[in-house]
């Protein structure tokens, strides 16, 4: 093995550990410090510590560790996919690689059109941050998207780039706009605060509501199992028997296709959301040389 080789599988090796020790981090991290709980308990983020500031303190809880971790380790898989990829040499990554960036390109063209090209990269990031952060839950990590502080954060950034681009007509355009029609008017401004809200609560409320079915299913499997074998002696009757297999099939579909599926719409809304927004034969009138 040549010194070339050694270095790009050493490079390989560090890149996939950046992606597994941000996990196994956090994994180690809540056994240290989650406290010893009987019975089913289903609350918020756990609270690590607390920051003094003169208004309220700054709390910092699972969400934000969870999150960077999260970020960490895609940003690992992103340099993995792309690292070595050159002109004149194929290999597996690269094809996984060129095939996530032209599904993103060619989605968000489908759906926003030529003029916001641009905005395939965050669209990516949006979907990629998302679903990992859906799927924590399945290591037992507790999963960003199950605080409404994460949810909302996101549909407020998607709020004001609607915003941004519905005034890049001029404000009058843009005030205007909720006088059409006139009678019309309170029902459209509150249809405009309405947005970030129903987007936030909507992707927050299915991943936690996935979450608490799937405590309280497995919760209710041994509870059962104990009723119906409770009586066999020793071992036998203690194990959860009913526990093994049944949530993981219904993991299935609350921690993986929903959590999917969640930022998949999420993404979508606000590809039309920004898209529609923007008056753009308005904006070919006022900005010729612009268009």
């Amino acid at each position: 093995m040549n010194k070339s080789n050694g270095r790009f599988r050493a490079i390989d090796c560090l890149l996939i550990l950046m992606m597994i020790l941000p996990i196994a981090a956090g994994i180690v991290l809540k056994v240290l410090t989650a406290p010893q709980k009987d019975g089913i308990v289903i609350e918020g983020a756990m609270i690590y510590f607390k920051i003094p500031f003169p208004v309220m303190p700054i709390l910092i809880t699972e969400t934000q560790v969870n999150s960077w971790l999260i970020i960490i380790s895609i940003i690992g898989l992103a340099l993995y996919l792309t690292h070595g990829i050159r002109a004149g040499v194929e290999t597996k990554r690269q094809y996984l690689a060129e095939w996530i960036v032209e599904s993103c390109q060619n989605m968000v063209g489908s759906n926003m059109g030529g003029y916001f090209a641009g905005f395939a990269p965050f669209i990516t990031a949006m979907l990629g941050l998302s679903a990992f952060s859906s799927l924590m839950s399945l290591t037992g990590l507790f999963p960003p998207t199950s605080d409404l502080n994460t949810t909302a954060g996101w549909a407020l950034l998607t709020f004001i780039l609607i915003t941004y681009y519905k005034m890049k007509c001029g404000p009058a355009v843009y005030l205007k706009s909720f006088a059409d029609p006139p009678a019309l008017t309170p029902l459209n401004i509150i249809s405009e605060i309405a947005t970030p809200i129903s987007m936030a609560f909507r992707h927050y409320g299915n991943v936690l509501s996935g979450s608490v079915i799937s405590v309280l299913i497995a919760a209710g499997l041994g509870g059962l199992t104990q009723k119906l074998l409770g009586h066999l002696p020793g071992f036998f009757g203690e194990f959860p028997f009913l526990r093994i297999g049944i949530p993981a099939v219904l993991s299935v579909y609350f921690d993986i296709f929903s959590g999917l599926l969640q930022a998949y719409i999420f993404a979508m809304l606000t590809m039309l959301y920004v898209a529609g927004a923007f008056p753009e034969e308005e904006y070919k009138k006022r900005h010729p040389e612009k268009a």
